[in-house]
């Protein structure tokens, strides 16, 4: 819209023209409006069609979101060489059996007036630890912060096997991370809260000027905030060595939270079992969840002390 905006300001009219290279570039068209901030893709040009489906290929209603289908003489025949992909992409027609459609992998819906309101791509709903997520979603509470100019989420595998949700944001001044976590945390759930933030001045862009979500940066997690409290005694020291070599982070202070710093369940998990089998004691994961800090942890395990909620702590069984 920020486009759409600078050259409504400069030009007569401004018509977005939408489609896809694999239906012949242009498939749908319309007037942008001063003041309408969801640009629409609007109605299909002559001899198209357009279809909003669910994952059944069955229409959904006004309002609901779907993918959008496009059918009609501008379909290209398919991917040069590419059978599989041609057969993943272009399908039957459900409601013409002569017919073919494109799948476009772009989510959209459409509004009472009839016209189609683009809400982003397919592509950035991920899987990630067993929960579907839309990253959109994520992006749009983000951008609800006064601060916040512009708000971009990835699943990223920096280290193999450790898939992190992070936060890519604009915004002046440079938010406190913790302040966005509070606010992430009271509209969705944890697992869809980043645990890592990157302000960045600028996004880098394609020459679309879309969001180069390749090129931006790798989080930097080299050691946790200076304030970090120190172990106090040889226990917390050596309980913050394996929060350290879990995390992959230097300098953890016993009152970090371990989520804070991009802990999740599957490292909750590594975490519990390299506890047992440096301490010996069997603890329920769902401790970590109620005791996020070394300092929690440590008095648990060494005091043996636990809310009523808890399974009791016992002492392993080593054999030898």
């Amino acid at each position: 819209w920020d486009l759409a905006a600078a050259l409504l300001a400069r030009c007569g009219s401004v018509w977005n023209m939408y489609g896809p290279t694999e239906t012949t570039i242009w498939s749908a068209v319309c007037q942008v409006q001063a003041g309408d901030e969801r640009v629409a893709i609007s109605g299909p040009i002559a001899d198209t069609q357009l279809y909003v489906l669910d994952e059944h290929l069955q229409s959904v209603p006004i309002g609901v979101p779907g993918e959008l289908f496009i059918g009609g003489a501008g379909l290209a025949r398919g991917y040069l060489n590419r059978p599989e992909l041609t057969a993943d992409r272009f399908l039957s027609d459900p409601f013409d059996a002569d017919g073919r459609l494109y799948r476009t992998g772009d989510r959209v819906r459409y509004r009472v007036d009839g016209s189609l309101e683009f809400l982003g791509r397919l592509d950035h709903q991920v899987k990630l630890r067993g929960y579907r997520i839309e990253l959109g979603e994520i992006e749009a509470v983000l951008a609800t912060h006064p601060g916040v100019q512009q708000a971009v989420v990835l699943v990223r595998e920096d280290v193999p096997g450790d898939q992190r949700l992070v936060a890519y944001l604009m915004a002046d001044p440079e938010p406190d991370a913790g302040e966005l976590r509070r606010l992430a945390r009271s509209r969705l759930p944890e697992y869809m809260v980043p645990t890592a933030w990157v302000t960045l001045d600028a996004f880098p862009l394609t020459p679309n000027r879309k969001v180069d979500r390749q090129a931006l940066p790798k989080p930097q997690t080299d050691g946790a905030a200076e304030t970090s409290v120190k172990p106090r005694d040889e226990f917390e020291l050596q309980l913050t060595k394996i929060w350290e070599k879990v995390l992959g982070i230097k300098n953890i202070g016993i009152k970090d939270n371990f989520f804070d710093l991009g802990g999740h369940s599957l490292l909750a998990v590594r975490l519990f079992a390299l506890m047992r089998k440096r301490f010996r004691y069997d603890l329920p994961l769902m401790v970590l969840f109620q005791a996020p800090t070394v300092e929690e942890l440590a008095k648990i395990v060494s005091e043996g002390i636990r809310p009523t909620s808890w399974t009791s702590l016992v002492p392993m069984q080593v054999q030898g």
